[in-house]
């Protein structure tokens, strides 16, 4: 027979797996599409020429930027779409986001020039839309306050560029 450690083990291993699974469909055909996590908002831009990690870089009580070095310090990310470089950090980044959205601080969407692991993860299990690879690098031509739309179901943004 089975002991219950093992149908543990087997459970952890096919929820393991299926996430997994996810994450690479995801990261692998946004490369391709520019579509990493699917919805739509709308709202005002929030522009970074730096990396950012959600886990040490953002408070979770109040959404704001609180890496001292970082070009956002002091604020605050909440929903605005939040457009940066790339992700960086512990992969305990991807729970911090998930925490931030469940806490209502979190970005509407979310636009990269390339997007990694963490990012992508944190932004799939958040349900926040998150597009990268865009024809062109979107810290480029977006700038702060604008507002501007996510269409990360077709894979566009519209706004006043």
């Amino acid at each position: 027979g089975i002991s219950m450690g093992n149908v543990n083990i087997g459970i952890n291993f096919v929820i393991l797996f299926s996430v997994v699974f996810l994450i690479c469909s995801s990261i692998f055909g946004g490369m391709i599409l520019g579509l990493i996590s699917k919805g739509k908002a709308k709202g005002k831009a929030l522009v970074s020429q730096d990396a950012l990690s959600f886990y040490g870089s953002i408070d979770f009580t109040t959404g704001k930027v609180i890496e001292e070095d970082h070009d956002l310090f002091g604020k605050s990310i909440k929903d605005k779409i939040l457009v940066f470089p790339k992700g960086k950090g512990s992969t305990v980044g991807s729970y911090a986001l998930y925490r931030l959205a469940k806490s209502n601080l979190a970005p509407k969407a979310i636009l990269n020039v390339e997007t990694e692991p963490i990012i992508a993860t944190g932004a799939i299990i958040s349900d926040i839309p998150l597009i990268d690879h865009l024809e062109k690098d979107p810290t480029s031509f977006i700038k702060d306050g604008m507002e501007i739309s996510v269409n990360a179901e077709e894979g566009y943004i519209e706004g006043p560029f």
